[in-house]
């Protein structure tokens, strides 16, 4: 899959890149995906809810009364849920919601998730960024130039650099992550996917090193 390297401005630089089919051009696996987005979200789920049951609420243990001869019914403490104050029948308790992905999958709805956007013309490829400073206004007029009028970007770096985090970081509409942190949630989140040139040759390298290896 070729597509064109852009500048800053959004300019064609004359340059173009090759996205490896292996990755692009595969048939997108929307279940798997669905599984992927699913697995993220429970992860972001703290599990910390917590209630009291009878055993944990405060109250006297004394039976109110006597069993048999009132002409009411039957009650034991204080603490029986059914009075005010007393404890909360089977509710929740801390416990964790992680679900359990094999490697091939996640790597599958990563691909998936990378063949819908390739297929939707949603990736963008533009030229290495050399910022000497933190720059938010001239990171937002360039990512205007690229993005049009797609409101969620996902810049993807192929490592950590600061100037350009620290441009990003309080832009709205726009994650900025290294490619080792990309995942299917991010990528279906966003409306287009915008890749440096170092990022996108990493891709290709990627699909080399997986041919020599098997």
């Amino acid at each position: 899959m070729q597509i064109d390297v852009l500048n800053s401005s959004g300019a064609k630089t004359g340059r173009t890149i090759e996205l490896p089919e292996e990755i692009f051009g595969i048939e997108p696996n929307d279940h798997v995906i669905y599984l992927a987005v699913k697995q993220y979200l429970a992860a972001q789920r703290q599990g910390t809810h917590n209630t009291k049951t009878r055993a944990e609420v405060q109250g006297s243990s004394k039976k109110l009364h006597r069993q048999k001869g009132t002409g009411g019914s039957r009650k034991g403490n204080i603490r029986n849920p059914l009075y005010k104050g007393g404890g909360t029948i089977n509710g929740p308790k801390p416990h964790k919601y992680d679900l359990k992905l094999n490697r091939k999958v996640k790597d599958l709805a990563k691909m998936s998730a990378l063949a819908h956007k390739a297929q939707a013309g949603k990736i963008v490829v533009v030229e290495d960024l050399n910022l000497e400073i933190p720059k938010t206004k001239d990171f937002s007029i360039m990512l205007n130039m690229l993005r049009g009028d797609v409101r969620k970007t996902l810049f993807v770096l192929p490592e950590h650099n600061s100037n350009v985090y620290l441009s990003s970081r309080n832009l709205r509409g726009n994650r900025t992550v290294v490619l080792s942190d990309l995942n299917t949630y991010d990528l279906m989140n966003a409306g287009m996917l915008v890749l440096t040139e170092s990022t996108a040759k990493m891709f290709t390298e990627e699909v080399v090193t997986e041919t020599q290896e098997g």
